[in-house]
């Protein structure tokens, strides 16, 4: 008892005296431009494909290699902030993101811009962790609410802005200036953090196990790589065999981290039924939040016919939406509890993924609008709320691990949620085409596409029907002191 009371008492006097608007800033700017660059150079594939004479399956890689890296780094981020300073981290974070947004702006080709793309990741991988760390930190249980709800307009708001703000630059700039927009901003961030940036926890500095970190990286590794490749086929042997051998490591690493005095990852949160709760919905959550703004692409350009500009503007509304709104249920969980928007946020997103799966290519533009805004505020409603709250109910000394398993649940949830529902629209226009008199016509080609994404939001409304279920079981956290 005495162990875990001076934690508590250390984090009070820390925070007695620390501006925490500055601090919140610097994170903030920092955190908005690292994690917009998880989706900002989609629209710019066919673009690259052209300038750097590549394949598009090559060019594939300055995704997966980016969502690789940050599914690695973030297990090590709980063992990286023990280890270090807020500042250290956060400062060199920043620094490697930088690096990589020069290297990627004055690439002469497709290899130095992946080095880059990966010094990037590097920077969003640790970024997360410490943000949200932090804020666990600075602010008290009852005011954390609103303080992750600012958060949210960094998480959500960043990655759904991305290819509708990568459109607008792409219409009129060449795709380096998807980088030479970035590089201010995060020069800024370097230098407004040097200056106000506090330390909030001395280190601890652990033990660091090295059989853990190296079963995390091939763990996580090979299941976002192995998803990442599923369009490939899922009888692939790189897809089956890749997952299999993540699977197998994310398993010895479970056992040895319960076994641990000193584990990489404390999987002993899992115990707090809150959060185990909230790792459920943000699976959920991100799955359907990164499939849906892959499906929705497909559906408007391969369907109704839309530019890719056009169809970052429909879901633009809905993005901005979402960031506005998010501090906004931060403020409502402080005052009235996770269940008051989770259980209505699940509901409206199950109506929304129904909906779904009725449209057609006749459906008004108007129409997309309006489904995609309901979707990304059932989301707000969902996310934040849902993680603040599972977060409330571990100890202080659980903070670094709960931020890095979340953290990490959501890049690979992402990543999988992408590959999956891909892949079963793909299954699907198969199928129709199979059954079609005439395949090459292009109306069965447009109706064949509609029914492959249709497939795949049958099974997010399924995937909605059980978060319904699981926030019918959430409640109102209380920190809980060991």
């Amino acid at each position: 008892m005495n162990t875990s009371a001076s934690p508590a008492s250390s984090h009070s006097q820390a925070i007695g005296n620390v501006k925490r608007l500055p601090i919140m800033i610097s994170l903030i700017i920092g955190a908005f431009f690292s994690i917009l660059n998880e989706t900002l150079l989609s629209n710019a594939i066919p673009q690259l494909v052209i300038e750097l004479n590549v394949t598009a399956s090559t060019l594939q890689w300055l995704s997966t290699g980016y969502m690789l890296v940050v599914a690695v780094l973030i297990p090590a981020s709980a063992l990286l902030v023990q280890w270090f300073t807020t500042r250290q981290v956060f400062l060199g974070a920043m620094i490697v993101f930088t690096v990589g947004t020069i290297v990627c702006g004055i690439s002469p080709g497709f290899s130095v811009l992946l080095i880059g793309r990966l010094l990037q990741a590097v920077g969003t991988g640790l970024m997360m962790p410490v943000l949200m760390n932090t804020i666990l930190l600075l602010y008290p249980p009852e005011k954390r609410g609103g303080a992750m709800g600012t958060i949210g307009l960094v998480i959500m708001f960043a990655p759904a802005i991305g290819p509708t703000l990568s459109g607008i630059i792409l219409d009129s700039l060449e795709w380096r200036w998807l980088f030479y927009i970035v590089l201010p901003f995060a020069i800024f961030s370097i230098i407004f953090a040097f200056i106000y940036l506090k330390n909030l926890s001395p280190p601890t500095k652990p033990k660091v196990d090295v059989v853990s970190i190296l079963l995390s990286t091939i763990g996580f590794g090979g299941l976002v790589y192995g998803f990442s490749s599923s369009v490939k086929g899922w009888n692939h042997l790189e897809v089956y065999g890749m997952i299999s051998v993540g699977l197998i490591a994310l398993l010895l690493f479970v056992i040895r981290q319960l076994k641990l005095k000193e584990p990489l990852l404390d999987l002993r949160a899992f115990k707090f039924p809150m959060f185990t709760l909230t790792s459920i919905l943000l699976i959920i959550m991100m799955m359907t939040m990164f499939s849906t703004m892959a499906l929705l692409p497909f559906l408007f350009q391969g369907a109704l016919g839309l530019t890719v500009y056009a169809s970052g503007l429909i879901m633009l509304p809905g993005s901005l939406l979402n960031g506005l709104i998010s501090p906004i249920t931060g403020k409502l969980f402080d005052k009235f509890g996770p269940r008051a928007l989770i259980i209505p946020g699940t509901v409206v997103l199950a109506i929304v993924m129904w909906f779904f799966t009725q449209v057609s290519s006749d459906t008004s533009k108007m129409t997309f609008i309006i489904l995609h805004i309901c979707l990304m505020v059932a989301i707000s409603m969902i996310m934040m709320p849902a993680q603040t709250n599972g977060l409330n109910q571990l100890p202080p000394r659980y903070y670094p691990h709960g931020t890095a398993i979340l953290n990490t649940l959501s890049q690979v949830a992402g990543a999988i949620g992408v590959a999956f529902f891909i892949s079963v629209m793909t299954t699907g226009q198969k199928n129709y085409l199979t059954q079609s008199t005439d395949p090459t016509a292009v109306v069965q080609q447009t109706e064949a596409l509609v029914s492959g994404i249709h497939n795949a939001f049958v099974i997010g409304f399924g995937f909605a029907i059980i978060a319904i279920i699981v926030a019918f079981f959430t409640k109102r956290a209380k920190t809980t002191v060991e």
